[in-house]
C-alpha cells in the first residue's frame, strides 16, 4: 500500500442499518483524512463505527482500517486519552 495522505480530503460513510436510539452516521465530507479517522474514532459509538466506510484518494477502508490508521505512529493529530 502506498504512503497513506493525512492531509488529502476525505469520504465518511456510515452503515446502512440503524443503530436503535441512535442517530444514524450517514455521510460525511472532511476536508482532512485525519479530521475524519479523529471523528469516526472519537466521536463515533463502537457500533455506528463497525458499519463506517472511510474513502481517501479512491482507497477505501473499513473500521479495521480506520483504528490502523488512527493507531498508526504518523497519525498527526493528538488523541483523546483515555
Amino acid at each position: 500500500m502506498a504512503e497513506f495522505d493525512y492531509n488529502a480530503s476525505a469520504e465518511l460513510f456510515g452503515t446502512r442499518k440503524r443503530a436503535p436510539r441512535r442517530q444514524p452516521l450517514g455521510y460525511k465530507r472532511f476536508t482532512h483524512a485525519a479530521q475524519a479517522i479523529r471523528f469516526a474514532m472519537e466521536e463515533t459509538s463502537a457500533e455506528l463505527l463497525a458499519g463506517a466506510c472511510l474513502e481517501v484518494d479512491e482507497q477505501r477502508f473499513n473500521s479495521d482500517g480506520i483504528r490502523r490508521l488512527y493507531e498508526s505512529a504518523k497519525y498527526p493529530l493528538t488523541r483523546r486519552s483515555g
